[in-house]
């Protein structure tokens, strides 16, 4: 079931120049997500990938700011959050998902959001692209961020 993004159509942009922004927690998890990115960028014609990290996930928002307004066509931000025992996770959750969204809006560039949100590493390991994935949700980020180029 990886590469499971519906069969949309995703156009051929050798000429634009994309940005994969990692937090730096879990890395064999991000790293699996920074391999489905790339490969979903590449699928649309995209040769020019940066592979960029950040502390955690809380500071993606920004750094696909810095990025788009430093040339970027387009950004896809990976990342993994853990629920724990405390508040902190919603928040960060909350912080993360608005901050994406509002960095797309204010930039009108398409930021893919590959951020994953789950109770415990076996979700996690389900969804980021590994051998024992169902899904792989950094290639389900990129297609959605080159879904946006035909609009």
């Amino acid at each position: 079931m990886l590469n499971n993004a519906p069969k949309i159509e995703i156009g051929n942009h050798p000429k634009l120049v994309a940005q994969v922004i990692s937090s730096s927690w879990h890395p064999e998890i991000c790293q699996l997500l920074i391999d489905g990115a790339v490969k979903g960028l590449k699928s649309g014609g995209i040769e020019k990938i940066k592979i960029s990290y950040v502390a955690g996930s809380f500071e993606l928002p920004l750094a696909a700011q810095l990025a788009l307004d430093k040339g970027a066509d387009l950004v896809v931000v990976v990342g993994l959050v853990l629920r724990g025992e405390t508040p902190h996770f919603d928040y960060i959750c909350q912080g993360v998902t608005q901050g994406v969204m509002d960095v797309s809006l204010s930039r009108s560039k398409p930021v893919g959001f590959g951020v994953l949100m789950c109770d415990d590493l076996s979700q996690a390991v389900a969804r980021a692209g590994g051998e024992n994935s169902k899904e792989d949700k950094g290639f389900d980020a990129a297609i959605a961020a080159l879904t946006l180029l035909n609009n």
